[in-house]
């Protein structure tokens, strides 16, 4: 799992170097930042996709101060609200318009562009968005926070019994006699 992500993670001086995140200064040197284990990386998870269901405005930055204020992986959080683009962001704030609009037991408007795209009709919209964008945004980082919990530790348990398995195998092979208790 750590090696994975790794493997995806932007370098620490791609983040360093971005514009966006320069009003951060020397609160980027945290090395808590930069470390990859379990709780770093769930807690990453879960700002990140908390942070992508908000509103798209600054979202790096939101997820940057996020990750600093809870001193979990940056590089992860800041990545993963880059699953919110402009392919994604109209199934995903139609998802959360419905639940808002279901909640607050509106008639739910079906997908027309042209609703959507004329700025007079938004008004109405706002606030089941909104209240479907909180529902979305925390069922999604608690799943995400879950998930990578859950991987992790399968992941390091079947570590383990790899290593137990090795070293019972290479301890059949020594002679009786040559084992020490």
């Amino acid at each position: 799992m750590k090696r994975w992500l790794k493997g995806i993670m932007p370098k620490p001086r791609e983040i360093l170097d971005s514009n966006h995140l320069r009003v951060f200064g020397t609160l980027l040197q945290d090395p808590n930042l930069w470390h990859l284990n379990r709780r770093s990386a769930s807690g990453a998870f879960a700002v990140g996709l908390f942070i992508m269901y908000l509103p798209p405005l600054g979202q790096m930055f939101m997820a940057a101060a996020a990750a600093i204020k809870l001193r979990v992986n940056l590089p992860i959080a800041v990545s993963l609200v880059w699953v919110s683009n402009p392919i994604t962001i109209p199934p995903m704030f139609y998802l959360a318009y419905a639940i808002g609009a279901a909640l607050l037991g509106r008639q739910i408007r079906t997908f027309e562009p042209a609703f959507w795209l004329d700025w007079h009709n938004w008004l109405g919209v706002v606030e089941p968005v909104l209240l479907g964008s909180l529902i979305c945004a925390t069922f999604c980082s608690v799943a995400g926070y879950l998930t990578i919990q859950i991987l992790w530790r399968w992941s390091l348990m079947r570590q383990l019994r790899r290593r137990r398995a090795r070293y019972a195998a290479q301890g059949a092979r020594t002679p009786s006699s040559n084992r020490q208790i």
